[in-house]
């Protein structure tokens, strides 16, 4: 691999690395000042290093891709995706929910999951329907950043509402940005980046908007979300972390082989054009 790409394969690491050192040295001074000034920029850092840094991983593995087809993804239409498709999501999914389902018993937690995976597919929709990017590597590199922004934005709420029940618990707030934080590829941006990608794989094999491998690829991610939920919902370590491990392993696997499959696929054809 050429140097230049590698720098690009490598980045999502500096990513990381940087926020981590950011986060407990904001983190470090926090408890040397108290200044709870700092608290905002700690659940920021928290909430965003991980996803952040998923995000650069996809796009370095979409630039090896637009290396060879000439066509590249800017990067400040990732970031408008992250951010402006997470806000979206979060803001979307929240009114719906809070005006039709106020109480959460198992048949309700489905319906947000609807709801969630829904709100989530705005954005990249709206960048579909342009259509100038039109790779299957494209579709995965938006959905995934997409479910990231969503992601980011939900653990910035979760840790300021678990600051502010537990009466300024800082282990609390790291608790809640560390285990979310860490989940939140296996979670959000691997459901919608499989939905993505196979959207724009039938593009690229010109069938209908919203075939039945769509909406079984779509039904697949509200099961796992549902599932999720579930999980969550028991409070019970026991429970929820062997059954975090799984849903994420499933989830995240069928994440990796569609992202493998469809750099094979982009760049097969350009091979066969070519």
């Amino acid at each position: 691999m050429p140097a230049s790409l590698q720098f690009i394969y490598r980045r999502w690491f500096q990513v990381f690395s940087s926020g981590v050192i950011l986060f407990f040295g904001t983190q470090q001074v926090l408890k040397f000042t108290g200044n709870i000034n700092f608290i905002p920029v700690i659940i920021l850092l928290g909430a965003c290093v991980v996803p952040a840094a998923f995000v650069v991983y996809f796009y370095g593995q979409e630039r090896i891709v637009d290396k060879v087809k000439h066509m590249d993804v800017p990067f400040d239409t990732v970031v408008g995706c992250f951010i402006v498709g997470g806000v979206i999501g979060v803001t979307v999914s929240g009114f719906i929910e809070y005006e039709t389902l106020l109480n959460i018993p198992l048949l309700n937690l489905f319906g947000i999951s609807v709801i969630e995976e829904v709100a989530k597919l705005i954005f990249p929709i709206a960048v579909y329907i342009r259509g100038r990017y039109r790779s299957e590597t494209d579709g995965l590199l938006f959905g995934v950043a997409s479910g990231m922004g969503f992601a980011a934005i939900e653990t910035m709420g979760y840790g300021m509402a678990a600051f502010i029940k537990s009466h300024g618990d800082m282990r609390t707030l790291e608790e809640v940005l560390l285990v979310r934080g860490l989940l939140s590829p296996v979670g959000h941006a691997a459901w919608t980046g499989l939905v993505c990608a196979a959207l724009w794989r039938q593009r690229e094999q010109s069938r209908k908007l919203f075939n039945p491998s769509i909406m079984g690829v779509f039904l697949l991610t509200v099961v796992l979300h549902t599932v999720w939920d579930i999980a969550s919902s028991t409070n019970k370590t026991l429970i929820a972390f062997p059954s975090y491990a799984i849903i994420g392993g499933a989830s995240l696997t069928l994440l990796v082989r569609r992202l493998k499959e469809s750099k094979q696929l982009t760049l097969k054809k350009l091979s066969f054009f070519n």
